[in-house]
């Protein structure tokens, strides 16, 4: 088996579908199934079965897709390796970052580093902010940004601290929340924990959903209209924001302080002997005064 099979492995089983995975993968379906064939005879095993709607994979499907994810992994280091025997700063950066901050923060960020280190290449994975700690869990990436609460023991930096407020086009009384139209954008899992603990710990009754949108900006700009108040962290408001008369209601507890979020960068202290990523961690280190 080389490189290509164990990619071959990877995409059918996180996708469950040949098809899928031959686009995923760029390759033709009659050419990945061949692919397959040839593994299964080299080892006489069954991969996989066809269930009704998905691949189900055979034990020793499960195990070669482990053996397979475990080389994948091993490659990458060795490449980080070899990359970082070079003198200058170079290589593969690899980085997890949650949406929200790639929205808002991440491109001038990544041209300011690129800036200082034109020969530094990102391979970066976008998404919620559990699901890009998951990834780091898993060795996927060097370096994961993220919002909120997590046990993390190793390497990190504290980038900032943002609350969570109420936000509205005209003055509102908190106490009328229940009855008045919200409108809700989609967030990662412990955003909306977060939230739903708040109006639980304040209100009896649930809120009133008017309109159910795909982000921060959408959301902002409803409320901008005047058809419902939001809740947003602090970071998604721009000074042209504030400048349309917008009232802000920050979130607080029981005994009357703020909900907050805080911003983290997690890595690994093991992997800052690769100039890469010893050179972007210096880097958020400077550009958000961390010690």
């Amino acid at each position: 088996m080389d490189e290509k099979d164990w990619q071959i492995l990877l995409a059918v089983y996180e996708e469950k579908s040949l098809t899928a995975a031959a686009q995923k993968l760029y390759i033709s379906q009659p050419a990945l199934t061949y692919r397959l064939k040839q593994i299964e005879e080299r080892f006489d095993i069954q991969i996989f079965v066809k269930g009704r709607r998905q691949l189900k994979f055979t034990a020793a499907g499960e195990h070669l897709v482990q053996y397979a994810r475990k080389m994948v992994l091993e490659l990458k280091k060795l490449k980080d390796q070899l990359q970082d025997l070079q003198q200058q700063v170079s290589g593969e950066l690899r980085l997890g970052v949650s949406i929200s901050f790639a929205d808002y923060e991440l491109p001038d960020l990544l041209k300011r580093f690129h800036d200082c280190y034109p020969n530094v290449q990102f391979n970066v994975h976008t998404d919620w902010s559990v699901r890009v700690f998951e990834r780091l869990l898993a060795e996927e990436d060097h370096i994961c940004i993220i919002r909120g609460n997590y046990d993390w023991n190793d390497g990190k930096i504290l980038m900032g601290v943002d609350e969570v407020c109420i936000v509205s086009k005209e003055p509102i009384s908190l106490q009328d929340l229940p009855s008045l139209p919200r409108i809700r954008h989609q967030s990662g899992p412990d955003t909306k924990k977060i939230v739903e603990q708040w109006w639980q710990e304040h209100f009896t009754h649930p809120p009133y959903i008017s309109m159910e949108v795909g982000n921060l900006e959408t959301c902002k700009k409803m409320v901008l209209k005047g058809l419902g108040y939001g809740i947003l962290p602090r970071y998604a408001l721009q000074e042209k924001d504030l400048e349309e008369g917008l009232f802000i209601h920050p979130l607080t507890v029981a005994d009357g302080k703020p909900v907050l979020r805080k911003l983290w960068a997690f890595y690994r202290e093991d992997d800052l002997h690769l100039s890469v990523v010893r050179a972007f961690v210096d880097f958020l280190k400077q550009h958000y005064n961390a010690c």
